[in-house]
């Protein structure tokens, strides 16, 4: 496990954040470009949504209580559902401050030093996008993959923004200006869209992926060799956390303890191979015809 715990990724992405912010939005102050603000814009949705992030991981990391028996690590579907809405915001600024430029385009002014902020907010970006991806793989937190790709678009939007602006300071094409905007945001589109998606499908309970379905399938496989079964594999995923449920069928002649005993292995085997995964067992007689009830297939 990380000595760094989510909070703290979270907490530099939000410092991040505030310092591009500021390049943006002095580049933009300093060119006037309707593109450069585009990527401001988007910079202030990070900020946003860090913050967003910041408040859902720290009630994910709750425990268990009275009102919550299965932890509260579900508010990080929240937030990456939050930051996708943030997304399609910024992207209706960027277009309403697009459109009347697109009728009076403007000249920029002081372009070098306007894309010299960008580039450098834009390294800020990727060096916190990809310390993000690294606690996101550390924690199994949907939040700070989230975040990250998030930021490392924003990478490329920004580089994509300093082309365009470049290629309007030395061509003249003026117009071309709020088109990268607008461009800018239908971008941005896609990613709010994909965010929401991720996020509704983890509130639904998706179940897990099948790699890690076919491990779990594994280890119970186990069963048929000592006269056993199992049946009614069910699984979710909650943020960094997953759950299984399955019902075990072993032979009538066995007793209590010895079934117990054979769950309880098998309970560890999973866990040890999914660490984040929590496993639910049911023991059932597999002569008895109701063990079969609501089965996926005839008793063997």
């Amino acid at each position: 496990m990380s000595a760094r715990s989510p909070i703290f990724y979270i907490l530099f992405s939000v410092a991040t954040s505030l310092v591009t912010m500021a390049l943006k939005t002095g580049a933009w102050l300093l060119t006037g470009s309707v593109g450069l603000l585009s990527d401001a814009l988007e910079s202030g949705v990070n900020l946003a949504a860090a913050l967003v992030a910041l408040v859902a991981l720290s009630y994910a990391q709750v425990g268990e209580d009275e009102d919550h028996n299965f932890g509260h690590q579900k508010a990080e579907y929240f937030s990456s559902g939050i930051e996708g809405a943030l997304i399609f915001v910024a992207a209706a600024a960027i277009i309403w401050s697009a459109v009347p430029r697109l009728m009076a385009p403007r000249p920029l002014e002081q372009v070098g030093l306007g894309l010299a902020l960008s580039v450098l907010a834009a390294g800020a970006n990727l060096l916190c996008g990809w310390f993000l991806l690294k606690g996101a793989r550390e924690h199994r937190s949907i939040t700070l993959e989230a975040d990250a790709h998030h930021l490392l678009t924003d990478v490329w939007t920004t580089a994509g923004v300093i082309v365009g602006v470049a290629v309007v300071h030395f061509s003249g094409w003026l117009i071309l200006d709020p088109v990268i905007a607008i461009a800018v945001a239908l971008h941005i589109l896609w990613t709010g869209g994909k965010l929401i998606y991720r996020s509704f499908h983890g509130l639904m309970d998706r179940a897990i992926p099948e790699s890690e379905r076919e491990i779990i399938v594994a280890v119970l496989e186990q069963l048929k060799p000592l006269g056993g079964h199992f049946h009614r594999l069910r699984t979710r995923a909650a943020g960094p956390k997953s759950f299984v449920d399955v019902h075990i069928l072993v032979p009538g002649s066995m007793s209590v303890h010895d079934g117990h005993d054979l769950a309880h292995r098998l309970e560890q085997e999973i866990e040890k191979a999914l660490p984040h995964v929590e496993v639910l067992t049911h023991l059932e007689a597999i002569e008895d015809p109701r063990s079969w009830e609501e089965s996926e297939g005839p008793a063997p």
